[in-house]
């Protein structure tokens, strides 16, 4: 089944995401270190069929690159070796920690596990994936 997947990409972790077979959901799947985060993907590519990686791009407030915008951009390249045929969206991922909080919150979730960074990483992955879905779907 066909599946776009999502990335919140850090410097020590690495949120993904993934749709419905439909691409209409976003659902956080798993919060992976850094430096695994190829092989994790090429896994997943194995048992998937991965059709769009929708990476979260750093922008500041005023439009201008975040200071984590090199660390993407590095993580870009080495995404494209790996998955050469398989396009890649940039989606601006200002505020998605935000969201992703507020998320957590809404939904219930106990302060204690609110406070745990690997899950609002993947939530945020859900949260930039879900904003491009949207997106694509309207159209």
């Amino acid at each position: 089944m066909d599946r776009t997947v999502g990335i919140d990409y850090g410097r020590a972790r690495v949120g993904v995401a993934v749709s419905d077979p439909l691409a209409v959901f976003a659902s956080p799947l798993e919060t992976v270190p850094s430096a695994n985060i190829i092989d994790y993907l090429q896994k997943y590519a194995a048992a998937e069929h991965v059709v769009c990686f929708v990476v979260g791009y750093p922008v500041n407030l005023d439009g201008r690159p975040a200071e984590a915008q090199a660390d993407v951009d590095v993580f870009l390249k080495r995404l494209g070796k790996a998955f050469p045929d398989v396009p890649v969206v940039l989606e601006d991922e200002r505020f998605t920690s935000v969201l992703a909080h507020r998320a957590m919150i809404d939904g219930g979730m106990k302060k204690s596990e609110r406070r745990r960074k690997e899950s609002v990483d993947k939530i945020s992955a859900a949260i930039i994936l879900q904003g491009y879905l949207d997106r694509k779907n309207r159209k």
